[in-house]
């Protein structure tokens, strides 16, 4: 068989007409015959086309309210029929089944309908059947059909008809039945995890399956060491627009994911507000007036850890932050935009990768989902944040103004330091940073000796814990280092004693009664 196969008949019956009628009269400027059914039929018409409705080329109507009307010998045979074996030609032949060439069709927007609210009565007639079983028919007989389920591709298709004199290349039919193959194995998870998330209920909120449909996006060079095999499946691309440098690594998207997780914190805060990460965890977060002051906040949390870090900002890289940044070497900048003069001063070290972020772009309702042995652990991600305002003051003494301000800037942080989790913060920067430690208080330790070593005065800052703290230890640290104020979850059977430890050096708490734990 020919790698071109010469497209003399099309069938078209699509949800989404948008390019349809385009579509329909490049097939007919090359003299093809148009197949087609209701709406999708009386719009060619109505743009002057000649059209042959399906059910007087089967010879039989279409009814049961339009669910059956191409599910037909005449259909199926035209475009399963193998046109490289005599015996199906002859078969075709006897039974009066011409050869279908070319199937248009997308499918009914189950999607759309069940997304926006809808009874069930209304999500099962949005259930195509027709569209699938001619898609899936044209796509295992690709060699010989050209099957277009994509609007985007509509141009592509005629765009080779007319270098080829009217015929598809064996390369772009099997591209598209690879793209059909994947949009219906999308298609029928989605139904299916419809169905079965019906029973859902507040203690049970998942369904009984969950079907991820996500194309790939690129293989990477390994994954988090040189002997693992890696890629990159899903959106990431959509979400952010790499402007420089090397391809992005395993760690790096990794670390990128990290850094605008923490970044949306931040999103009601009209600062400009600069975080530092390495390794998955934050180094330093500042908050001021431009965002090369809410960069040195947070450098001058942790000098030594930056180097080979990533840098996200929320309000556009402008030159002064440039500048400042390009004396480290960090592994990815991120940010809404960069000015013009930030760009040029950034992309002279070729190694450092610049990534736009557009926020309207990032997906909704995510879920957090982990490898286990034998399957996958699925929860939802921790987007909620406690109003420290109207939190339970556990302490005899409330937490000034300051206070507050500062304990909601580490709680903002703490939540994206790996457990157990501390940040001594100020009302506009952190201060000392730990975590991923097997007791709190050496976490507490950890961001004592850092803010220390950096001779950082934490005289009237305030303490973030992801947990309630086991025992008083790590409040009286913590105290005795200078803070003045605690926010914690609250929870534990030593509440009384971290209190009580609290009330003995006049200092405030706050218990939040939620932990933000990530392990």
């Amino acid at each position: 068989m020919s790698d071109n196969t010469l497209i003399r008949r099309a069938l078209i019956s699509v949800s989404d007409k948008a390019g349809i009628v385009e579509l329909g009269k490049g097939l007919a400027a090359h003299g093809v015959e148009l197949l087609s059914t209701g709406g999708t039929a009386k719009m060619l018409r109505e743009a002057g086309l000649e059209v042959i409705e399906v059910a007087d080329h089967t010879g039989f109507p279409e009814m049961l309210d339009g669910r059956v009307k191409t599910l037909h010998p005449k259909i199926h045979g035209g475009l399963l029929g193998r046109r490289d074996l005599s015996e199906h030609v002859t078969a075709m032949e006897q039974h009066g089944i011409p050869p279908i060439d070319l199937v248009c069709v997308n499918l009914y927007p189950f999607k759309e309908v069940t997304s926006r609210g809808c009874t069930f009565d209304e999500a099962i007639e949005n259930i195509d059947i027709g569209g699938p079983s001619m898609l899936r028919s044209a796509a295992k007989n690709h060699a010989a059909v050209t099957v277009v389920t994509d609007p985007a591709d509509y141009a592509v298709v005629l765009d080779e008809m007319g270098k080829n004199g009217g015929a598809t290349t064996l390369a772009t039919r099997t591209r598209l039945a690879k793209q059909v193959f994947r949009a219906t194995a999308a298609y029928d998870g989605m139904i299916a995890d419809y169905l079965g998330g019906r029973e859902k209920t507040e203690h049970a909120p998942f369904g009984e399956t969950i079907h991820l449909a996500l194309p790939r996006e690129a293989h990477l060079r390994y994954g988090e060491n040189p002997h693992q095999k890696a890629a990159l499946f899903g959106q990431f691309s959509e979400v952010l627009e790499q402007l420089h440098g090397k391809d992005l690594s395993f760690y790096n998207i990794v670390d990128i994911d990290s850094a605008l997780r923490l970044r949306m914190e931040f999103s009601d805060d009209p600062r400009a507000v600069v975080a530092i990460l390495k390794h998955n965890t934050p180094c330093g977060v500042g908050a001021g007036d431009s965002p090369r002051d809410a960069y040195e906040k947070a450098f001058e949390t942790d000098p030594e850890s930056p180097f080979g870090g990533i840098i996200v900002s929320n309000q556009v890289w402008d030159l002064p932050l440039a500048e400042a940044v390009d004396e480290i070497f960090s592994e990815v900048l991120i940010a809404p935009d960069f000015t013009a003069d930030a760009l040029a001063l950034l992309q002279k070290k070729k190694n450092r990768r610049l990534m736009r972020w557009h926020q309207d772009k990032m997906p909704a309702d995510e879920l957090d989902i982990r490898g286990v042995i034998g399957g996958f652990l699925v929860q939802g991600r921790d987007t909620t944040l406690e109003a420290l305002e109207t939190s339970k003051v556990a302490s005899k003494r409330a937490p000034s103004a300051d206070e507050v301000a500062a304990m909601s800037f580490g709680w903002r942080v703490v939540k994206h330091v790996k457990s157990n989790a501390v940040v001594l913060a100020g009302p506009d920067r952190t201060l000392g940073v730990g975590g991923g430690q097997t007791s709190r208080v050496d976490s507490v330790r950890i961001a004592i000796d850092k803010a220390r070593r950096r001779e950082l005065n934490l005289r009237g800052s305030a303490l973030a814990s992801d947990a309630f703290f086991p025992f008083p230890d790590g409040v009286e640290l913590a105290l005795d280092a200078g803070a003045t104020a605690i926010v914690q979850p609250g929870g534990s059977v030593k509440d009384d004693d971290a209190v009580a430890a609290a009330d003995a050096k006049g200092a405030a708490m706050v218990m939040t009664g939620a932990r933000h734990f990530r392990h």
